[in-house]
């Protein structure tokens, strides 16, 4: 056997999240029954066994982490395909004339990077159509193995630029961004251990692949949230110096020595071969 079925893979990496038979059938719309006996096929097929079931429950083998993490990158890679034919096919349905990109940015990024950039690329002859999608904080990646985005403002080392091509944009420092009312806002500098633990001023905790890192931190959802609460006198943040640029007047910004700097890239599918998305590339460089 050689291939897998996008059925298959849909209906395995439904069981394998889960661990529990009832609940992903219920995800997929089907019966349990026929789930069960199709992930009993696959295994006969591929000749392993994929989960270990007993009376505490569903486990994956050795064989089935790998399946899981080999199965979502080729649903990702199917999705991404449909996303990115549609968005090509505009281009030759009624009132198409060009092409479409997705540029996905976190809401915090730069918005004069962002405005020269568009502006620029706009200028070019041939030039495609760009929708600006506004994502979480480690989001860009997951937008772009699945389809949601061509390309990503992403930054290091907070985004990981693994299995994507990328260019440098540019490099900066680190601020702590503080209530304007709170004592360290009136210093000229700060370090990390000065905010890393502060008496009543936690810092905020942004979510990374879904799950929140430990601590006192408020959990953050979005930034205006997160504008809120420092203004509030409730967290503080850590933010690359271009931040500025959104901050209030209830807002300090404070440059901070020992943080690492932060190199904002634009990023994209390795395997990518759209001319719109290399032209998007070069003005970007």
């Amino acid at each position: 056997m050689e291939t897998l079925e996008i059925r298959e893979l849909r209906y395995f990496t439904a069981v394998a999240e889960e661990l529990h038979f009832g609940r992903a059938a219920e995800r997929l719309g089907m019966a349990q029954p026929p789930l069960s006996r199709a992930i009993q096929q696959l295994e006969r097929r591929l000749g392993v066994r994929l989960l270990e079931r007993n009376r505490r429950g569903v486990s994956l083998t050795g064989a089935g982490e790998v399946l899981l993490h080999e199965g979502r990158a080729a649903l990702d890679a199917t999705t991404a395909a449909a996303r990115r034919t549609r968005r090509a096919g505009g281009a030759d349905g009624p009132g198409g004339s060009r092409d479409r990109l997705v540029l996905a940015v976190k809401a915090a990024d730069s918005h004069e990077l962002l405005r020269k950039l568009l502006d620029a690329y706009a200028a070019e002859p041939d030039a495609a159509e760009i929708e600006v999608l506004p994502s979480g904080m480690c989001e860009q990646g997951e937008m772009l193995r699945d389809g949601r985005a061509d390309a990503a403002i992403m930054h290091a080392p907070f985004n990981s630029l693994a299995g994507f091509d990328s260019e440098e944009l540019m490099t900066e420092g680190q601020i702590a961004v503080l209530p304007a009312r709170h004592p360290l806002a009136a210093r000229a500098t700060l370090s990390m251990a000065d905010v890393g633990d502060v008496p009543g001023l936690p810092l905020a905790r942004w979510p990374r692949h879904g799950i929140y890192p430990p601590g006192p931190g408020p959990e953050i959802h979005d930034q205006t949230q997160l504008a809120h609460l420092i203004a509030l006198g409730r967290t503080a943040a850590v933010f690359p110096d271009s931040a500025r640029a959104w901050l209030w007047a209830e807002h300090a910004a404070v440059p901070l020595t020992d943080a690492p700097p932060v190199v904002t890239h634009i990023a994209w599918p390795a395997h990518s071969r759209s001319l719109a998305l290399a032209g998007l590339i070069r003005t970007a460089v």
